[in-house]
């Protein structure tokens, strides 16, 4: 008897079975897993990311930058929000459900091979590295723009020896598995430069930036660095976004409009940008179209960063899920909207600092809702909230367990002193708790 056609739902319960949170730090597997599939990650060239934050909207302004160029690419970024899926995505779509069962399928053959003779197991993010890998040589694509899972050097993303590594700001997360000093991160993460690749760095703390500088050497790799060759010369408000003038390896490209919100995307710009420079051979006197340059900043889009639901009250999300992160999502609030109430909505994962994130809020939302989203890793909700009440105090904490009642409870208090009223909701703390959001209220 025939087996029934698998459907995107056992695909997803057969993925989870390997263990979305389960990481090994090696790279035997996923070696072993693209041997035996015949290396496609070698169809194509690619551009790699890593960074601690702001890595998956770079890779998006990166891919819109190379499709307004007429250069087709694969994007692959975790985590998603609604559908794995979106993970891999073919001229800036996600796959097809389709293709992703007919990829899995194609993948999973050959994992369970490699799951017979090793000590561990093929992981979910191994898995789906080698579906990206794989559904992207068969598209085929002209470039992969790769976002590392996490870390770098033993990241499974990083077998493609990319020519151009993008390395965005250095921060403090993930400590139990990359350190707990920015030295130790830089190091993990500077694993991904390739010998002879170009680097494009943010601006980087100082022990970050002495790291990636002897990576750099000793790969003999070239680097551009924010601030100096290249980033951002001007930016000024603008409804929906900014308009900004970036420096780029090549001239200097004015009056972008970026339709995103704070000075942070317009370093993830400064950033995409020369990466599809440097990419595309740029220097030496060849430069790329402004207007070109314009068209593809113009289609840039960042899901889940300071994306705005509704309206009345206003309700946005955003994935902040390490104080660095959260600081700049602030700023950018602070910038961009005059809100004369703000109320958080705050669910954050257990392995998060969760308090430095409350203290960041106390200081400028003026009623905070706790509760807990539908990871399996997240923070309890009654610890965050004896964590919350200890921040805020009593009387500006409210405590809903489900999810939804944290979202309607949020509304209501902007609500206290009348209706649309200039007031806003803050959904944050995690990706989850985006994901969370985005399903009830889209």
């Amino acid at each position: 008897m025939n087996e029934s056609p698998l459907t995107m739902s056992h695909v997803e319960t057969r993925l989870h079975s390997r263990g979305p949170g389960r990481m090994v730090p090696d790279k035997e597997r996923i070696v072993a897993l693209l041997d035996l599939l015949g290396n496609p990650q070698r169809a194509y060239p690619s551009i790699h990311i890593t960074g601690t934050n702001g890595k998956t909207s770079t890779a998006r302004m990166i891919d819109a930058l190379l499709r307004a160029h007429e250069v087709r690419p694969g994007r692959y970024t975790s985590p998603h929000l609604t559908s794995v899926a979106e993970r891999i995505c073919l001229d800036g779509a996600p796959i097809s459900d389709e293709r992703f069962v007919e990829t899995f399928t194609e993948v999973d053959v050959i994992a369970q091979l490699v799951d017979a003779q090793s000590a561990n197991p093929v992981t979910y993010f191994e898995l789906l590295t080698a579906m990206a890998f794989s559904a992207f040589a068969d598209a085929p694509v002209d470039v992969a723009v790769v976002e590392v899972g996490m870390g770098g050097e033993w990241d499974a993303t990083n077998v493609i020896d990319a020519p151009v590594a993008v390395i965005t700001p250095i921060g403090l997360d993930h400590a139990e598995f990359l350190g707990d000093n920015i030295t130790d991160i830089a190091k993990e993460k500077s694993g991904i430069i390739a010998e002879g690749a170009t680097v494009i760095s943010a601006i980087q703390e100082p022990a970050a930036a002495e790291i990636l500088i002897a990576r750099t050497v000793a790969q003999d790799a070239t680097v551009a660095r924010e601030g100096m060759e290249f980033g951002v010369l001007n930016r000024e408000l603008a409804v929906g976004g900014q308009v900004v003038t970036l420096q780029g390896l090549g001239a200097v490209y004015d009056d972008i409009f970026l339709p995103l919100h704070g000075a942070h995307q317009a370093q993830n710009a400064a950033l995409a940008l020369a990466a599809v420079e440097a990419f595309l051979g740029v220097g030496a006197g060849k430069i790329l179209d402004a207007q070109v340059v314009r068209q593809g900043f113009a289609l840039a889009s960042s899901p889940g960063r300071l994306e705005r639901l509704r309206t009345s009250p206003t309700v946005l999300v955003d994935a902040a899920h390490n104080p660095a992160g959260l600081t700049v999502t602030l700023q950018a609030i602070e910038e961009a909207f005059s809100f004369r109430k703000l109320v958080a909505v705050f669910a954050v994962l257990g392995d998060k600092d969760a308090r430095s994130m409350l203290e960041q809020l106390e200081a400028m939302v003026d009623e905070i809702v706790i509760t807990q989203n539908s990871s399996p890793r997240a923070l309890n909700v009654d610890e965050l909230a004896a964590m919350a009440v200890d921040v805020f105090g009593p009387d500006r904490v409210e405590v809903c367990v489900r999810f939804d009642d944290a979202i309607d409870a949020a509304v209501r208090l902007t609500e206290d002193e009348g209706p649309l009223a200039g007031a806003g909701v803050l959904v944050t703390g995690s990706v989850a708790t985006v994901a969370d959001a985005r399903r009830l209220l889209q």
